[in-house]
């Protein structure tokens, strides 16, 4: 049983959440502020957190920001700021998904679930798959660039094993978005350009001047194929 960590302040929030995904056969465990989710999230280490922005002690991105300095969980944002700039932050921290308050309960169990079937494909169909300078092992979900291992993100993984696969081919943000998703999701498209500007910072040796993940102006993005 996958166990997912809800994290939010705001009680009722708290309970509807645990309720639907104890319903879709999920263990759940809460946290109401920034400090009890590190706790909880270092001692129980789940499978998946999902986690307001909006948090006493620590805000959601200073967690998201301290969780990535060792861990590659799955991170679900949840947010009521309209503020675009605030998602972007979370993507750019390592976050793999948002929700904007107000939302569907039903609709965050699927984005739980789309997440989670992403980080166990591959162990149904494992494979080596390689590309200019980067050598990735499905079964592990280990990547290998210029020699030297990565940590990646369940989202950073997903898209460049996506580019990998397809060397030379032009992808717009929307097929990104739909390859990462795997199901059809409301989303924007900004939210690639947050993944793929940390997929250049770790893959990247001058993420200004990149030689591997390439911007293709007016259309999309492209891994090189030489």
């Amino acid at each position: 049983m996958k166990t997912v960590l809800v994290v939010d302040d705001e009680l009722k929030i708290t309970r509807l959440l645990r309720d639907y995904l104890q319903q879709a056969g999920f263990s759940v465990l809460t946290a109401a502020d920034g400090p009890a989710a590190l706790a909880v999230a270092r001692r129980e280490r789940p499978d998946m957190i999902v986690l307001d922005l909006g948090l006493p002690g620590l805000d959601g991105l200073d967690v998201t920001r301290a969780l990535r300095t060792s861990s590659d969980v799955p991170i679900i944002m949840l947010t009521a700021r309209a503020d675009e700039s605030d998602r972007i932050v979370g993507l750019e921290l390592g976050a793999d998904d948002y929700l904007v308050k107000p939302f569907s309960p039903k609709e965050l169990v699927a984005r739980v679930r789309a997440v989670l079937r992403r980080v166990d494909s591959s162990v149904e169909t494992p494979e080596i798959v390689r590309g200019p300078g980067v050598s990735i092992d499905t079964a592990r979900r280990a990547v290998v660039v210029d020699g030297a291992p990565l940590d990646l993100t369940p989202t950073e993984y997903d898209l460049l094993l996506h580019f990998v696969r397809s060397p030379g081919r032009v992808f717009t943000r929307s097929q990104l978005l739909d390859a990462i998703h795997g199901v059809a999701f409301e989303s924007y498209e900004r939210a690639i350009d947050a993944h793929i500007k940390n997929l250049r910072r770790k893959i990247e040796t001058d993420p200004a001047h990149p030689k591997y993940l390439l911007t293709v102006y007016g259309v999309g993005y492209k891994y090189a194929d030489s």
